[in-house]
């Protein structure tokens, strides 16, 4: 079973529970769209290298295509598709307008200089950009890409077009039309995310260890703002190590010193124990908050993790198997399609404002953010409690009565 059939497992299980006919999951079985293209880039030594790049429209049934687009070698059509799907869910989930799309290209960034990633960037927009546009999918950073890429994306749209196009990508710098908050929107989405559920199992973040799987973007950010709130951090990791304190990390030197420049904890010197990546998951915790990559809950490991509750940072970090058997142990898994909302939400604050070309202050973006993940929460939480099922099924639920209302509605 490849990736996106095992993705659709939940969706499935979701039509069950609803007693929906199941038909209705055909209205998000198959992408509306795939695109495979081939980037041929100059290369910083003369010779000539061919990418390959692809783009997954999986539905615009609430409104145009929304998501990233990820640089890694590990990228293809299967992935791409795969994620997609869960952005069509996602959105839905956020009460959003926005369906589903997902792009990437197979590449080393680290191992390309900048000039090569431009090159790469600005000929993969070419060769989209006949299927790409502010109305019809709305690409953003993901995996391997950033703000700067971003920026070349609206660049070379804005040439093809022969006008500015700010909306044709979210994530942008802000001197281009880029959303105050956006850089910090998924971590801050996962930290409030990870309150409620504090407050629904009555537990005080003071009171509250936290394991969190990846320094990047997203798990430096929520480490910061749950040690903001008074949670105690007792690991952390990157690709270089894992680092951990039964008392507690020093958050905020560990945020500095990655701050500084420094890439990789493992020069960090403060007070801590080197552990395994593998180990920091089975740590026990309150709290287990994966913000890697996927597949980092396994059938192998999902036994020996001992986090009374799962919060999904990561886009699929649990497997089907190791989902149910966190279930059977009573670990309450908080799915990505929900957890890490954030930034495709505030994505869609910094399309609309591109479209009005009028912006936002950063708390009136926080708490909009606030007000929307939270109320998502909410609808999630109470179908669960409705249905008498997982998180992740209720979240499946609550997208499918909003597509499939859309679909109906539509004819």
């Amino acid at each position: 079973m490849n990736l996106f059939e095992m993705a659709k497992i939940p969706l499935n299980k979701a039509i069950e529970v609803m007693k929906l006919d199941p038909s209705a999951a055909d209205i998000i079985a198959t992408p509306e769209r795939t695109l495979e293209v081939s980037i041929p880039v100059r290369m910083d030594d003369g010779t000539t290298k061919v990418f390959t790049g692809y783009r997954s429209q999986h539905s615009t049934i609430m409104g145009p295509a929304k998501g990233g687009v990820r640089y890694h070698p590990g990228v293809n059509m299967d992935e791409v598709k795969t994620l997609a799907f869960w952005m069509t869910c996602k959105c839905a989930v956020a009460g959003l307008p926005y369906g589903g799309g997902k792009g990437g290209i197979v590449c080393r960034p680290r191992e390309m200089s900048k000039g090569e990633l431009e090159r790469l960037t600005r000929t993969y927009i070419d060769k989209i950009s006949a299927i790409i546009s502010p109305n019809t999918d709305i690409p953003a950073p993901d995996v391997g890409t950033n703000a700067q890429t971003m920026d070349w994306m609206v660049d070379e749209y804005s040439k093809l077009k022969g006008e500015s196009v700010y909306g044709i990508v979210t994530g942008k710098s802000i001197e281009i039309g880029g959303s105050k908050g956006r850089n910090e929107a998924t971590g801050r989405g996962v930290c409030f995310v990870t309150l409620e559920m504090m407050k629904k199992y009555n537990m005080k973040p003071e009171d509250c260890k936290i394991v969190i799987q990846g320094m990047g973007n997203v798990g430096s950010i929520s480490a910061k703002l749950l040690a903001e709130e008074g949670a105690k951090i007792i690991a952390v990791s990157d690709v270089s190590c894992a680092i951990y304190n039964e008392n507690g990390l020093d958050i905020a030197g560990i945020y500095k010193y990655l701050d500084s420049g420094k890439n990789l904890l493992d020069g960090y010197t403060g007070d801590c124990k080197r552990i395994t990546n593998a180990e920091l998951l089975e740590l026990p915790c309150d709290i287990l908050i994966p913000a890697a990559l996927e597949n980092q809950i396994t059938a192998e490991n999902a036994d020996r993790i001992k986090a009374k509750i799962v919060i999904e940072a990561a886009n699929g970090p649990t497997s089907v198997e190791a989902d149910e058997i966190l279930n059977k142990k009573g670990v309450k898994v908080l799915p990505d399609i929900l957890s890490n909302s954030g930034g495709v939400i505030v994505s869609y604050f910094e399309w609309v404002q591109n479209l009005q070309n009028f912006y936002w202050e950063e708390d009136d973006v926080n708490a909009k953010l606030k007000r929307q993940i939270v109320g998502a929460f909410n609808d999630v939480f109470d179908a669960s409690e409705k249905y008498d099922c997982t998180f992740r099924v209720a979240a499946y639920i609550v997208a499918l009565n909003r597509l499939v209302t859309a679909k109906k509605l539509r004819g």
